[in-house]
């Protein structure tokens, strides 16, 4: 085996997975509640916004994410609705900014992406799964009645390694933050 295929190989191994940088409030909202309803064993993960699960660990990716990132600015998402996983609860994420950026890099990626990430998403925010149905749905009709849908801010991309579990910290591409003025 040559050493481009072991590159190759390994890269297969430990995919990149692409999060949003969210707002530091709402970061400690998701974690806090993660940290109270996500089974202790499992949980070694901050609360997180998925972009891509398994991206190729290859420098055109951040090539990519830093092209598009000049492309936009920081935007808000709306935390909709406590959601069901079955075994597990969520927020449903919405943003046409971020279905927008998700739709663009899916079809230019399309032939490098799982069979999952190929897929239109979904945004959520997961702070409980891999528990008994049962309790579940106890937790979300304990957070429904009281939620209220509430935006926060979306202001870059982390790319992490995936190592079977626990994640490696890559690097964080940051959205253009360059305004122009109006010509006076």
């Amino acid at each position: 085996m040559t050493k481009s295929d072991m590159r190759a190989e390994e890269s297969a191994e430990r995919p990149l997975v692409a999060t949003l940088l969210i707002s530091s409030s709402a970061q400690d909202y998701f974690n806090q509640l993660r940290q109270q309803h996500f089974p202790a064993d499992r949980n070694y993960l901050d609360a997180h916004l998925t972009l891509f699960h398994a991206l190729p660990d290859q420098p055109w990716v951040i090539e990519d994410l830093s092209g598009l990132a000049k492309e936009h600015t920081p935007f808000n998402v709306k935390a909709e609705a406590v959601v069901s996983l079955g075994r597990g609860t969520a927020f449903k994420i919405v943003s046409p900014e971020l279905s927008a950026i998700h739709q663009t890099l899916r079809k230019r990626w399309h032939d490098r992406l799982t069979a999952q990430d190929q897929q239109k998403r979904n945004f959520h925010i997961t702070i409980q799964n891999k528990v008994e149905p049962h309790i579940a749905k106890k937790l979300q009709s304990e957070l429904t009645p009281s939620f209220e849908p509430f935006e926060f801010a979306v202001s870059g991309i982390h790319l992490w390694r995936y190592l079977g579990g626990p994640w490696e910290y890559v690097t964080t591409i940051y959205f253009d933050h360059f305004f122009t003025s109006p010509v006076m």
